[in-house]
This record gives C-alpha cells, structure tokens and sequence, in this order.
C-alpha cells in the first residue's frame, strides 16, 4: 500500500513552494493555497487551490488520511494587526477545523505547525531558550501561541503527534507586498543586489534571529523524518543571531555593493520588536538535529540564492 501523502497548506508562499520541491518525487504531496500552486512539472505532487477555511476545500483535504501535515498557511503580523477578524478565522478557527478532521481518521498523523517567535511578544527577556513563556503582544503572535495549545492538547490526546516549530526571521523573501512588519530584513538584499539605496527602520547595533529558506526547509524536513517524538512539542528553532550592521556589510561585500546605501532611521517600536533579540538557545531543537545557516556568510550566500 502506498505511503499516506503529506499535505502542505500555504504551498503557494516563499516557504512552501521550495518545501514542496524538496519532498517531491520523494513522496506523495497534497499542496494546497490560494494561488502559486504551479506544480505541474513536479513528480507526486497534487494541487488542491482554495481558501483554507472553505469547508468544501476541508472537506477535499481531509477525506481521506494522511500521514503528516506542513501547516503554513497563515496571515501575517502587519496584515493580521490591520485585519484581527480575518486573521482570527485563518489563523485561528481554520487550523482548528482543519486539524479535527484530520484527526477524526485515527491515525495520529505527524503535524508541523509553523509558529513564530512573535509568541514571545516584546520587550524580550535577556535570554531566550526553550523555557522561556509565551506573552505575544499581536494578534499574530496571540493566534500562533493559541494553535500551539491546540497542537499540544491534541497530541496529549493521541490525535496527532505535533511540533510547533517557532520561526525566526526568514530571508530573503520576495520584493512584495507581504504583510510582515519584519519585510525590511529581505528588501535589504534585494536593494544591495540592484545598488539602489535603502534606509532601513532599525539601528547599526540591532539584532535579529536570522534563517534562510534553504535552512528552514532542511529543518522541517528533518522534523517530517523524525523517528521519535521530542519532549516537546514546542521548539525554538536555531538561528543566527545577527546584527544589523554586520549584515549590511556581509551582503554588500557579496553583491560587490556600497555598503553606504544603507542608511538608519531607527522606529522604536519595530527596533523593540525586531531589532533587540537577545541570545537564543536551542537545546531541544540541536538535539533533534536541525541546524542554522551555520555563518552569516553562509546565510547571506543562501538567501542571495533565493533572489
């Protein structure tokens, strides 16, 4: 009998689409969002288009088992502050429906949950490791910690066997509209590359928790390939603790840029929240085996890549 396929909602995003071609032709593949499903030429792998909180497209989704869940779906922390009641339903109630029925065929299937560091809200502790709380202050960091429980009720329960996996920054994403407070991380490198100048909203001295692309899906398919359940089901996941400064100079030394197009002007509440991230711990997830970039250089040559 042939291997339960892996569903992957937000297939279609700057995460997803390099997630599917990873696990394609290696397993079978359900890849589900709204739009970028452009998968044709990928061997086993399955596009369903459609809302996440449709219930015909739930309905499609889970009517037959499957033996592991990628949840990226999500709306993001700009566009969820602008729109809480959307956000709500997408990142809230969808996940919930979506996970009861696939829970309801028994067999406990294997769920990563994409989180995010926005659980820990700011102003941030000295330190962060894996015992540190959960106190978000957006909605978006509120919803993800509140799916965390979900996740980690269900798994209490034998329904699935869950990682909330909290993501750190990812670079370098897309020159586009994208809802996330934290866009000026990946449009640095897309100005250096084309020599434009940009100003970004943080200091010199700022520091931010840092993964490319290429890292993270080696982590969430380390996670899907997982033999055992960890401790936990919640993991801060490894990232380079970079500061702002010595990333602007990495990138323009690898696009062969000026590094004076890069200018300060410091906001106070984007600084708070994503420019004063302290050193990060990670022993549940080192000894699962997921690993960073490794160095700044190798971040700043993979997330390049990705441009």
């Amino acid at each position: 009998m042939a291997a339960e396929p892996v569903l992957i909602t937000g297939a279609g995003g700057f995460v997803g689409q390099a997630l599917v071609r990873a696990l394609a032709g290696t397993r079978s593949v359900i890849a589900t969002d709204r739009t970028g499903l452009d998968f044709v030429d990928l061997p086993s792998v399955t596009a369903l288009p459609g809302e996440i909180d449709d219930p015909a497209l739930v309905a499609q989704l889970t009517a037959a088992p499957v033996g592991a869940i990628v949840h990226l779906a999500t709306i993001p922390g700009g566009a969820a502050e602008g729109d809480p009641a959307l956000a709500a339903r997408i990142n809230v109630a969808a996940p919930m429906a979506l996970l009861d029925a696939l829970a309801a065929h028994g067999n406990a299937p294997r769920l990563i949950f994409a989180s995010s560091i926005a659980v820990f809200g700011d102003p941030l502790p000295p330190h962060v490791d894996d015992a540190t709380p959960a106190r978000p202050m957006l909605f978006y960091g509120a919803h993800k910690a509140m799916i965390e429980e979900w996740i980690a009720t269900l798994t209490r329960r034998g329904a699935l066997r869950g990682l909330s996996l909290r993501l750190p920054g990812i670079i370098a994403r897309p020159l586009a509209p994208s809802g996330m407070k934290s866009a000026f991380l990946s449009n640095l490198f897309h100005a250096l590359k084309a020599g434009e100048p940009i100003t970004l909203p943080v200091s010199a001295d700022a520091t931010c928790w840092l993964l490319s692309r290429r890292a993270l899906v080696g982590q969430l398919v380390t996670a899907l390939d997982l033999a055992s359940d960890p401790e936990t089901s919640r993991l801060n996941l490894p990232a380079l603790r970079v500061r702002m400064g010595d990333l602007v100079a990495e990138v323009a030394r690898q696009t062969g840029a000026n590094p004076a197009l890069a200018t300060y002007a410091p906001d106070p509440a984007i600084e708070a929240a994503f420019g004063s991230q302290p050193p990060l711990f990670t022993p549940a997830a080192d000894r699962l085996g997921l690993a960073h970039d490794g160095d700044i250089a190798a971040l700043v040559a993979n997330a390049l890549a990705d441009l």
